[in-house]
């Protein structure tokens, strides 16, 4: 049976961030995860949590200004100081939360800097943020995001990922595989999964068009539902969709595609 933790940055937002775990928990969902936790004190968060006995399963490492539009600098060769910067307050909030992975944002590739440099600046700071989640026993994610939704995103396959992957050469660092971004730039969702089930630690969905909740769109999430259980997928699957109405009216999907 799927396990979902429901992404209060993107479910429940009819209300102030501090203010939706309490639904999220009377949903009946067991575990949340979200953007960034930065703007709250990490004792503010917990309480939240631990009031409605909720898990908190990921947040992602600073990834810049993001209000100004800002997807990551982790590929950014002029902001590597900023980046082991956030990496640091980033393991000071899972500590204190009691997440065990963080997800590191690529960003968008900066104009001017050349394949070598980016990937080379990219490497170099995942193979930092992977040393220092190690000493605190956190695993570091990244994740492909499509190029419609972000034009000039770093990373957008999982070939791609997992050939970084493979250069960094860390134990603690694994795939986050949204199955929406990967419908949206590759298919082969089920083969996918299959195939790098080892290396994938987290999984986010939605639905396609739309970016919606399962059932909505073209993605057949009762067979892949049940494809994840036959293959033995026993991580988290995050609920990372815009509600298509409100998030309480959408619900209903959980039973009907599970069931």
């Amino acid at each position: 049976m799927p396990k979902f933790s429901a992404n209060l940055s993107m479910l429940f937002t009819e209300r102030a961030f501090l203010d939706r775990f309490e639904p999220a928990a009377k949903a009946g969902f067991k575990a949340v995860e979200f953007l960034f936790p930065y703007a709250f004190s990490a004792a503010d968060i917990k309480a939240r949590l631990d009031g409605n006995g909720l898990q908190l399963v990921l947040h992602n490492l600073p990834a810049g200004d993001w209000e100004a539009g800002e997807r990551g600098i982790a590929c950014h060769p002029d902001r590597v100081k900023e980046f082991r910067s956030g990496v640091a307050q980033a393991i000071t909030y899972a500590e204190a939360l009691g997440v065990s992975q963080l997800n590191c944002l690529a960003g968008k590739a900066p104009a001017g800097a050349s394949d070598a440099v980016l990937r080379k600046t990219f490497v170099d700071n995942l193979r930092y943020a992977a040393s220092e989640l190690k000493k605190a026993d956190l695993k570091l994610l990244i994740e492909p995001i499509n190029t419609f939704d972000i034009p000039g995103f770093y990373l957008n396959r999982t070939a791609q990922v997992l050939d970084i992957l493979d250069e960094v050469g860390a134990a603690n660092a694994f795939v986050q595989y949204d199955i929406y971004h990967a419908q949206r730039m590759e298919g082969e969702l089920a083969t996918t999964m299959q195939k790098h089930l080892t290396r994938i630690a987290h999984i986010q969905l939605a639905d396609n068009p739309g970016r919606n909740e399962p059932g909505t769109g073209e993605i057949n999430y009762a067979f892949l539902f049940a494809h994840l259980d036959s293959i033995g997928y026993g991580g988290w699957i995050g609920c990372e969709y815009k509600p298509a109405t409100t998030t309480d009216a959408g619900l209903g999907w959980r039973q009907r595609l599970t069931s």
